[in-house]
């Protein structure tokens, strides 16, 4: 029996650096999937169903597939900070969270196609932002355009200067993969890492 296909379910050029790291070889492949979230849905549940629904969405096209999907999102207050898209929703996103803590869940779904088998986990991590001020905000945003991204700040580059702390078991999540759960999803499936 051969090694089943390593499907990453994403177009994030982020999530498919991190998955490289692994020297695991893979395929990306755009799940398609509708990102709004449901009536009553806890950010939590909602990162869960899309990262689960972001793997299946592929699984026709790659039956006999590992399909990894991963979500993130933001929470503050109990409010839902997703992906802004534009200038403007970010600004008013980093004014929110300036000099608070907020509350980043990451939700990663390992599917064997073959199998309908599903590993889920979440991975959450808190992170304090710095008092910003609106200079700060707006310079941010200009440098690294950031609209693509839950909470309109990328860890991985400039947006490490906005922040003052970060609590959590895998820094990989943050940036939108966890990896060291992954490892473990894979290792269950009989694929060996390193």
């Amino acid at each position: 029996m051969s090694t089943p296909t390593l499907i990453l379910a994403s177009t994030s050029p982020f999530r498919r650096e991190l998955l490289s790291r692994l020297g695991l070889p893979f395929v990306a492949a755009n799940p398609r999937v509708d990102e709004t979230s449901q009536e009553g849905e806890v950010p939590e549940m909602l990162a869960l169903r899309l990262a689960e629904a972001k793997a299946r969405a592929v699984a026709d096209a790659y039956p006999h597939a590992l399909i990894i999907g991963s979500d993130q999102v933001a929470c503050l207050d109990g409010r839902l900070f997703g992906k802004p898209e534009t200038h403007e929703n970010a600004i008013h996103q980093l004014r929110a969270m300036r000099g608070r803590r907020v509350n980043f869940f990451t939700a990663l779904c390992l599917l064997n196609a073959e199998a309908n088998r599903v590993h889920l986990r979440g991975v959450p991590t808190q992170v304090t932002f710095r008092d910003l001020s609106d200079q700060e905000i707006e310079r941010y945003l200009r440098t690294e355009q950031p609209y693509n991204c839950a909470g309109s700040a990328k860890s991985e580059g400039l947006g490490i200067a906005l922040i003052a702390r970060i609590d959590g078991e895998d820094p990989n999540a943050l940036i939108g993969l966890p990896l060291i759960a992954l490892c473990e999803f894979l290792r269950l499936e009989s694929i060996p890492v390193p």
